[in-house]
């Protein structure tokens, strides 16, 4: 293997040639005066979420082995697309399964506090309800 010659990175003579940049200057462009600060930009307020509907959040182990699962039931207006959708936002975030049954989605595991804050997030108000 042969030694390669290193090239200078210090801004001296290097056998690139002269820095491009070099003969640029600021000669033309308007100055900011220095009392002068910069407007603040005006931040549009949000429109309030319309509130889509109250919906149950439960943690379940009846007649699943002992195993618990987070159950949401009480959708008003929504379809089954939708529902899978949510639930997949849902087992995304808790890194859990689960499924939609007879429009209810079905969470594996006590995950009412992920779930509650995906349904927030979409519009609807989350009740806790039962044990």
């Amino acid at each position: 293997m042969s030694k390669t010659p290193r090239i200078s990175t210090d801004g001296s003579a290097s056998p690139l040639g002269q820095n491009p940049f070099g003969a640029l200057s600021a000669a033309g462009l308007p100055q900011l005066p220095q009392s002068a600060a910069p407007a603040p930009v005006a931040k549009v307020p949000e429109p309030p979420k319309k509130i889509r509907g109250r919906v149950e959040v439960r943690r379940e182990t009846g007649g699943r082995g002992g195993k618990t699962v987070t159950t949401v039931s009480g959708f008003v207006g929504i379809g089954l697309p939708e529902k899978d959708e949510l639930a997949k936002k849902m087992r995304a975030a808790a890194g859990a399964g689960g499924t939609v049954k007879d429009g209810v989605i079905e969470i594996q595991g006590d995950k009412r506090e992920v779930v509650a804050k995906i349904l927030v997030a979409a519009g609807f108000q989350p009740v806790m309800a039962g044990g």
